[in-house]
């Protein structure tokens, strides 16, 4: 399931760093600026980042079977959360993009290591 131990820690450890940032980011900047940072479609891609990465963690972490679809998923709203915090710029916006972009990579890794072990 796991090609290496350090690797699932660190995948682990991505995903609750990206939950940790983006709540942070939701909850004292984005709330607060108002405007474009409370925009409906935003603050949803947000509080899903958060949602996904925190089931992606605790699907790595008891090394369910089923990790691997969760973690496609977590990739996929990742990276369009680090999309949306782009666009709408700032040093905060920008940090939260830099967590949700390494999450997504991380979990793009672990989503293609199960499918090569299948093959």
């Amino acid at each position: 399931m796991y090609h290496d131990n350090e690797q699932r820690k660190e995948s682990i450890q991505a995903c609750w760093n990206c939950r940790n940032v983006c709540q942070d980011t939701l909850f004292n900047i984005c709330l607060d600026m108002g405007g474009r940072h409370v925009e409906e479609r935003h603050v949803k891609l947000m509080t899903d980042c958060i949602a996904i990465c925190q089931m992606a963690a605790d699907f790595m972490t008891r090394r369910s079977s089923m990790y691997d679809a969760i973690c496609s998923a977590c990739a996929k709203i990742c990276k369009a959360c680090a999309e949306s915090c782009e666009l709408i710029g700032g040093a905060e916006m920008l940090r939260c993009a830099e967590a949700c972009r390494l999450c997504a990579q991380h979990c793009s890794d672990k989503h293609m290591d199960s499918k090569s072990a299948a093959a």
